[in-house]
């Protein structure tokens, strides 16, 4: 009897991810092998369960680029949840109208996203990324150096914060830096340092509520001439077979995992 008190009890504990359909998420077909082959250095189950991505929550992914993580947060909450995609806006530069195009018509050609409302996060100036305290998550993967440039990153977290719910969760993966440098180093090589990323989201009235490695890669030195983007996928400046072979060799860039709270009271 004591047995089955304890797993009663143990199963009422046990964490609302447990019921997300993760087989369905990450290995679906909407998944290329090209984006499933990342996973290994992404870890989006790890990381989003770490990030406390529960059933039922309203989620925002901030600038979903080609819609990586799009694909797995759309079927995880398509039943129950809802999912803002915050994406560039159509009125900026070529290059990113280009980019809302491809990620408006990957949306277009799949039910698996009619539900995910498409909204326009472009700071400083458009920022109107969810309803006013309406969001459980908002989620922003290596995005803090382009909000950099520009001076745009305390408009940025000011609005993340008043998009989330009391109580809600900001959670942040960024390429880390391994050594002191100014923001403008920051931004153009998208290394940043954990400190800098802590310092402005407690500006913007963030409380750091835990740290993980999940992300972290130490056979990235972090000090490459071309950036984070000298790395996989991108290999810019590759000079031959045996340079893309160490740069492969390494891996994607070290990564710094952090999770925020928006103070309840």
């Amino acid at each position: 009897m004591r047995f089955i008190t304890a797993l009663i009890a143990a199963l009422a504990m046990a964490p609302a991810f447990a019921e997300l359909d993760w087989d369905s998420a990450l290995g679906g077909a909407q998944r290329s092998e090209q984006n499933r082959a990342r996973d290994a250095f992404r870890h989006p189950r790890e990381t989003l369960e770490f990030f406390g991505l529960e059933e039922g929550m309203t989620v925002v992914e901030l600038s979903p680029g080609g819609g990586w993580y799009t694909e797995i947060l759309a079927p995880l909450l398509k039943e129950n949840g809802a999912l803002y995609a915050a994406h560039y806006s159509p009125n900026a530069s070529q290059y990113y109208r280009r980019a809302l195009g491809g990620y408006l018509q990957k949306l277009g050609n799949d039910d698996l996203y009619a539900d995910v409302t498409v909204t326009v996060f472009a700071p400083p100036g458009e920022v109107d990324l969810a309803p006013a305290e309406s969001a459980d998550l908002v989620l922003a993967f290596r995005n803090v150096h382009s909000w950099m440039r520009g001076d745009a990153l305390p408009v940025a977290f000011a609005a993340i914060h008043a998009a989330l719910k009391p109580g809600g969760v900001f959670g942040v993966v960024q390429h880390r830096a391994s050594d002191t440098r100014d923001a403008a180093a920051m931004a153009e090589s998208g290394y940043v340092t954990e400190e800098y990323v802590i310092a402005a989201a407690r500006d913007a009235g963030f409380v750091l509520d835990a740290k993980s490695e999940i992300n972290a890669n130490p056979r990235d030195p972090t000090d490459h001439a071309g950036g984070v983007w000298a790395l996989p996928p991108s290999l810019r400046g590759a000079q031959d077979d045996a340079d893309r072979a160490a740069r492969l060799a390494i891996g994607e860039s070290d990564r710094m995992t952090l999770r925020f709270l928006k103070p309840a009271g």
